[in-house]
C-alpha cells in the first residue's frame, strides 16, 4: 500500500490540482472526472499484478471515498481520473488528507 499526505488540495474549475508527499518526497497531484475515463497515473512505476488498484482518500474519523481504477503506468504527476472521487472531494475538499493506493 502506498502512503501520500495531502499538503495542498484547491479547486480548478472542473478538477483538482495540489501537492502530495511520500516518503518526504513532493509531488502534484491532479483528480479530475473520467472525461478521459478511469485513470490511475503515479510519479514512478509499481509492479501492480492486476490492471485495477484500489484508491482511497479519507480524512479524520470515518471520513473517505474509494474507486476501482486501471493502473495506467508512469507521470509526472499523481493524476486521478475518476467521477466518485472528484465529486466527493467538491464537498469534503478540507477534510481529506490522505490517498491510499492499494495494490497486489
Amino acid at each position: 500500500m502506498l502512503n501520500f499526505k495531502i499538503t495542498k488540495l484547491d479547486i480548478n474549475q472542473s478538477y483538482f490540482f495540489g501537492e502530495v508527499e511520500f516518503r518526504s518526497d513532493k509531488y502534484k497531484v491532479n483528480i479530475q472526472n473520467e472525461r478521459r475515463g478511469k485513470v490511475l497515473r503515479l510519479p514512478f512505476e509499481i509492479d501492480a499484478k492486476n490492471e485495477r488498484v484500489i484508491v482511497r482518500a479519507s480524512g479524520p474519523g470515518e471520513l473517505f471515498v474509494e474507486d476501482y481504477l486501471p493502473y495506467k503506468g508512469e507521470s509526472e504527476w499523481l493524476e486521478i481520473d475518476s467521477n466518485e472521487i472528484a465529486f466527493y472531494l467538491a464537498d469534503h475538499q478540507d477534510q481529506l488528507d490522505t490517498i491510499e493506493i492499494m495494490y497486489e
